[in-house]
């Protein structure tokens, strides 16, 4: 019983961790806005999560994010190197920030609902 319940919610679980993971990178990559030479950088999202889902754990999310590494294109160049194009990083916190809710949300729903039907069947 147990482990239908963990396999139930394993997806939700690695998508989680994969958006915190993103969402650091993104807020790092904001704080480093004007350090000179810096270049931005992301994961591909979709890679990460179908490599985290086929079988590995949740152990090590930035050592997995990292292998989908990339280096974002600068949109303008820049005299002092730097690659952080502002309007997109905030565009891209905002959207994973939107999509790490609605994941939290549908764990928490799922959850609920496991909780109400272990009740409903306990109390006959």
């Amino acid at each position: 019983m147990i482990n239908r319940l963990t396999n139930a919610l394993n997806f939700q679980t690695e998508a989680l961790v994969m958006r915190a993971e993103r969402q650091r990178m993104i807020a790092s990559n904001i704080a480093n806005a004007d350090t000179p030479g810096y270049v931005a950088r992301d994961f591909d999202f979709s890679k990460a999560l179908r490599e985290a889902t086929s079988g590995g754990g949740v152990a090590d999310p930035s050592r997995r994010a990292g292998a989908m590494l990339r280096y974002a294109a600068p949109a303008q160049t820049n005299l002092d190197g730097n690659s952080v194009d502002m309007d997109r990083e905030r565009a891209a916190f905002a959207d994973n920030t939107v999509k790490y809710e609605s994941t939290l949300r549908f764990i928490n729903g799922s959850v609920r609902t496991m909780l109400d039907a272990m009740k409903s069947h306990s109390g006959g």
